[in-house]
């Protein structure tokens, strides 16, 4: 089964959150994680000429495409439990609506849930789905 990475904000409580959601609703545990701030997200934004001044949530690089913003988040959905891969159809929504949604949340984040001053430790049975 081809993994999927997922990029995302190493400091950023609701960027955390996401994270843990995530990976309890990732059965399928084909999604790995690597925070904007390690060496290999510094890597793949390079890789996929990602403005990381400009990047400042989540990207999702599936089959040698990284998707950004709302993009990203309703892809990551078709890889979850139960009924979120439903979450794919808003989709029909024009990337301009869901993205200017996706850009409040992210503009505001961390003045709406706080900012840690380092990445997450995963726990050593989560270790092998985070890439350093």
């Amino acid at each position: 089964m081809e993994s999927k990475i997922i990029l995302f904000d190493g400091v950023c409580n609701l960027c955390n959150g996401a994270i843990n959601f995530i990976i309890k609703r990732n059965s399928k545990a084909n999604l790995k994680f690597a925070s904007l701030q390690s060496d290999t997200g510094k890597q793949l934004l390079k890789e996929y000429n990602i403005d990381p001044l400009k990047t400042d949530s989540i990207v999702l690089i599936d089959s040698n495409k990284a998707f950004l913003k709302s993009d990203a988040a309703l892809h990551i959905a078709k890889d979850l439990d139960d009924a979120y891969p439903l979450l794919y159809s808003f989709m029909i929504i024009p990337a301009f609506i869901r993205n200017s949604i996706y850009d409040l949340i992210a503009r505001n984040r961390y003045k709406w849930f706080g900012k840690k001053e380092s990445c997450m430790i995963p726990t050593p049975d989560l270790k092998s789905r985070f890439l350093d």
